[in-house]
């Protein structure tokens, strides 16, 4: 299984009937702390312009919600994981995408069996406060070693000027979140991603 080299998240459909159009191929719809209702509705709206667009949408966290949508992908966190019902999962042929910081972490992913496996922050982010110090290119090769021929996606303090390291570095694909959400001008800095990965699809 291949992903594409551009792994876009975003917190909203908004910003996906917005950027995915521009020619994104992958994208996470990652919302937090939102009622039932809200959250299907977002979803729905994604699927319908990633259904449009020939983009894949992975959803996180909420994966009965995007099992009931007809969406194909999911993405778990270490603690939703462990409350998540895998085997459910699976008989629904939901793809399985899990975040790892540390060698337990990674293990605990690789039992899951899982479709890819991320690792993060790869240089310092401010998306959100974390508990681990910046992973660095070096150990994305050492991931890249552990998980075999597994597909392997990079996140945290990535901008097109560091993709060329990232990719040496043994990642398939790079996650972006605030380099383009808080950028002044999020189409033209999505332009550049893709730009800037094409050689990779």
């Amino acid at each position: 299984m291949k992903l594409d080299p551009f792994y876009l998240i975003v917190d909203s459909a908004s910003w996906i009937e917005r950027l995915v159009p521009l020619g994104v191929r992958l994208v996470q719809l990652r919302i937090k702390d939102r009622d039932a209702a809200t959250l299907r509705a977002e979803i729905r709206s994604a699927k319908v312009v990633c259904d449009a667009h020939g983009c894949k949408l992975v959803v996180n966290d909420h994966w009965r919600l995007a099992m009931e949508e007809g969406v194909e992908w999911v993405h778990l966190g270490q603690e939703d994981l462990v409350a998540a019902d895998r085997e459910v999962i699976r008989r629904a042929g939901l793809k399985l995408g899990l975040s790892s910081h540390d060698h337990a972490e990674l293990a605990a992913a690789l039992a899951a069996e899982p479709d890819y496996v991320a690792l993060g922050p790869i240089y310092p982010t401010i998306l959100k406060a974390m508990k681990w110090a910046p992973q660095g290119v070096e150990r994305l090769r050492e991931w890249r070693g552990r998980i075999g021929t597994l597909p392997l996606v990079a996140i945290g303090g990535l901008n097109p000027q560091r993709l060329p390291g990232v990719f040496a570095g043994g990642a398939d694909s790079a996650a972006v979140v605030t380099d383009i959400t808080l950028n002044p001008n999020p189409e033209a800095r999505t332009r550049e991603w893709i730009a800037a990965t094409a050689h990779r699809r």
